[in-house]
């Protein structure tokens, strides 16, 4: 009997122990599903209230504090990076005593040491003064080494997101910069400031029209011009006829967006887009391009009397004789001042009016850039000189882009587009408006081919591509009239003329006679030279090729030209 009572008791102790391992295992199941049910009640909760937090934690952790910019081809132009940044702490070593171990001017010192273009005595009365502040953004990792070798506890060099150009000053009237307070300035970084800092858009790159091959060709171009000529500035732009869509736009000098500083606010004024010129000589095609689509020139062989033209007590001369007649075509390609007066005088103000305001000439030019000059336009009715000088190009003034867009309407067929410097896809070309004939706009292409090989535009002919154009070289007005000693020379060309597909404009601001320009400042010395050596470094690199087996058919207008038959 005791056997049998010792056995029970044993097998009640296992039942009881059993129990209490399924309780503990019941309970702690039980624990797991409550954790469980809360995690899905506060998973469910965001979901459904928290997409905002969600969306901006996922932001922090996955993409960039501010999306990328790239030109056309997918080449980075301005992306954000970590980046080291020179702090100066003065509460480092506590809120009381001397913020360094060392004296501020040997401080500087050192730092000056490491970095050779800060201002040592600007750097000592910052430190001195014991206001808190950036000393210096964007160091390399060897200088935020060098920097904490120093020993100074109140020098900090914090981890930031910085913005980068990769490309250096390329493009730097096109970009802008981002300022401290993280927003973008000046360029397409305040464009597209939204986009670039919004969570939901800034993962995804924003595509530019612009080609950073075409670009640094052009900027090298433009620099080099103005090396060879003493000029105070240039300006240039490369624009698709089709599309409107700027491959390449320049403002020399340029400032430098990795670091803004003095001297580079002072340079970030836009020629091509802000500032307004009387461009002189170029208008000349427009005008006679608008009185043959006018029905004013009706045959291009008719003589127009080439001698100074009088208006009241003002008188139109030409920079030297022409003859005593000239045709339309001798017109452009000698670029005579008093015909093509003439000629506007014929058509009247009221239809030349019209043809510039059809070209844009009468608002800002049409493109994303904030900064955008208003043209110096003469107004709702223009006296007979008013017109006549219009025509030449002098009392108006626009700016490079307002060329290059009514070149790339007077090429392209006809029709006027606005520019843009946003990538477009197959179809997203603007329809735009018709301006000129189709008729009109094959006869200005024959005529503008004929100017370089025959007139101003020689040293623009670079052999194989085609080209055409027309230059012009502007005084430009001060305090008491015009100075004599400051032109502002340009020349527009498109190329290649049997199918136009780009329209290049460079300007010089006030180019002087070198012996490099043969003494000469007019554009078809210096603006015509830049051209003649940047298309053939830019067409291979966007489709167009050398081909001296093919050209324009100007056997039409030969006859017209004695300069042909020589």
């Amino acid at each position: 009997m005791a056997v049998a009572s010792g056995r029970v008791q044993l097998v009640t102790l296992r039942q009881r122990s059993l129990d209490l391992a399924r309780w503990r295992l019941l309970w702690i199941v039980v624990v797991f599903a409550f954790v469980a049910i809360i995690a899905l009640l506060r998973i469910s909760y965001l979901g459904m209230n928290g997409s905002e937090a969600r969306a901006t934690t996922l932001a922090d952790a996955l993409l960039p504090p501010r999306g990328e910019i790239t030109d056309r081809n997918g080449v980075p132009m301005a992306r954000a990076f970590p980046a080291y940044a020179l702090w100066f702490n003065p509460e480092a070593l506590g809120e009381k005593g001397e913020p360094l171990v060392g004296s501020p001017r040997s401080v500087a010192q050192k730092l000056v040491a490491i970095f050779p273009d800060l201002d040592e005595a600007k750097l000592t009365a910052q430190l001195a003064s014991g206001k808190q502040g950036y000393l210096r953004r964007r160091l390399l990792p060897e200088e935020a080494n060098q920097v904490q070798e120093i020993g100074e506890l109140a020098l900090e060099v914090p981890m930031e997101q910085d913005r980068h150009y990769p490309q250096g000053k390329m493009g730097a009237h096109v970009l802008g910069y981002v300022a401290a307070d993280g927003t973008g300035r000046v360029g397409m970084e305040q464009v597209l400031n939204e986009h670039l800092s919004n969570p939901e858009t800034r993962g995804t790159p924003v595509a530019l029209s612009v080609d950073v091959r075409v670009q640094g060709a052009l900027e090298d171009e433009l620099r080099r011009g103005m090396k060879l000529t003493q000029a105070q500035g240039g300006a240039g732009i490369v624009l698709d006829v089709d599309t409107g869509e700027v491959l390449a736009l320049a403002s020399l000098p340029e400032f430098d967006p990795n670091k803004i500083d003095e001297q580079g606010q002072q340079l970030m004024f836009n020629r091509v887009t802000n500032q307004v010129y009387e461009l002189g000589s170029t208008f000349k095609p427009l005008t006679v391009a608008a009185a043959i689509d006018s029905g004013t020139i009706r045959d291009l062989g008719k003589r127009y009397d080439a001698t100074p033209v009088k208006v009241g007590r003002f008188t139109i001369r030409d920079s030297h004789a022409m003859g005593n007649t000239l045709n339309a075509v001798e017109t452009l390609i000698h670029s005579s001042n008093t015909t093509t007066a003439r000629i506007a005088d014929e058509m009247g103000s009221e239809r030349l009016r019209q043809y510039m305001i059809d070209l844009g000439m009468n608002e800002r030019p049409h493109i994303e850039l904030p900064a955008k000059g208003f043209p110096i336009w003469p107004g709702e009715k223009w006296p007979r000189l008013t017109n006549m000088t219009v025509g030449f190009g002098h009392s108006i003034a626009v700016s490079p882009l307002h060329l290059a867009s009514a070149y790339a309407a007077m090429v392209n067929g006809g029709i006027w587009r606005p520019a843009t410097l946003k990538k477009l896809g197959p179809g997203e070309a603007p329809k735009g408006r018709r301006v000129f004939k189709a008729s009109t706009s094959s006869r200005m292409r024959q005529i503008l081919r004929a100017i370089s090989v025959y007139g101003t535009g020689r040293n623009a002919d670079a052999p194989g591509y085609r080209v055409g154009g027309k230059t012009g070289s502007a005084e430009k007005p001060g305090a008491n009239g015009y100075r004599k000693t400051a032109l502002v020379s340009t020349f527009a060309a498109a190329f290649p003329m049997d199918r136009p597909r780009y329209v290049v404009v460079a300007m010089l601001d006030e180019p002087r006679g070198t012996l490099a320009s043969s003494y000469q400042r007019t554009a078809a010395w210096n603006a015509a030279p830049i051209v003649g050596r940047l298309v053939p470094r830019i067409g291979p690199l966007i489709g167009v090729r050398p081909d001296d087996t093919r050209d324009i058919d100007i056997s039409a207008i030969k006859p017209l030209i004695p300069e042909a038959s020589e």
